[in-house]
């Protein structure tokens, strides 16, 4: 941080902390924090974007398109699955990975927006 990144002077308004304080007990934070650990993979991240522009994949697709093998990407789809990123549904011996719900491809989407406009002024 350079001295134009700070303020100069220690200074804060009370009522506004006051009521933001009291809103984040209101929220469940710890949960979100979660959900972005669970994405701040780069493989995930992947096994989301690609989730987002089909409806439905099977593990094994999901594995080639990260160019991983099934289990690491078994690996990886559990723990998208425990954070309630995707869902899954058996057909026979084969397992289908889609998106829990429409928020999370709202995610990503907003997440690839806002990084070309980073890109852009930078």
């Amino acid at each position: 941080m350079s001295k134009k990144d700070v303020c100069e002077v220690y200074s804060y308004d009370e009522k506004k902390v006051n009521r933001i304080q009291e809103e984040l007990k209101k929220e469940d934070i710890a949960s979100v924090t979660q959900l972005f650990k669970a994405l701040a993979d780069e493989n995930r991240e992947k096994i989301t974007f690609a989730l987002s522009q089909e409806n439905e994949l099977c593990v094994c697709d999901i594995a080639n398109i990260i160019g991983s093998s099934i289990a690491t990407a078994s690996h990886h789809l559990r723990t998208l699955y425990k954070q309630g990123i995707v869902k899954y549904r058996k057909e026979g011996k084969l397992v289908f990975y889609s998106l829990d719900d429409e928020h999370i491809k709202q995610i990503m989407d907003i997440a690839l927006v806002h990084k070309k406009e980073v890109n852009m002024h930078v």
